[in-house]
């Protein structure tokens, strides 16, 4: 595998684990969740490796788009 095709598996595997935790965290279903996620500001950070959060832990990505993001609540 190049790096490119590493970079991809491991952000899909973010977006998964940021999803399943925000349902966890906030009581709601996954489908919320992912709406919630995937229309962020985070999201969008995320997908184009902005300063590098995207190597942040989920749980502390999770929490900044809690934090930042309240409207999507």
């Amino acid at each position: 595998m190049d790096d490119d095709v590493l970079e991809r598996v491991y952000q899909e595997n973010l977006e998964e684990r940021i999803i399943a935790y925000l349902a966890e965290q906030k009581d709601i279903s996954l489908e919320k969740a992912m709406d919630i996620y995937y229309n962020s500001r985070l999201a969008d950070k995320i997908q184009r490796g902005v300063e590098g959060i995207q190597y942040l832990d989920y749980k502390v990505l999770v929490q900044i788009l809690c934090d930042t993001e309240t409207h999507l609540f």
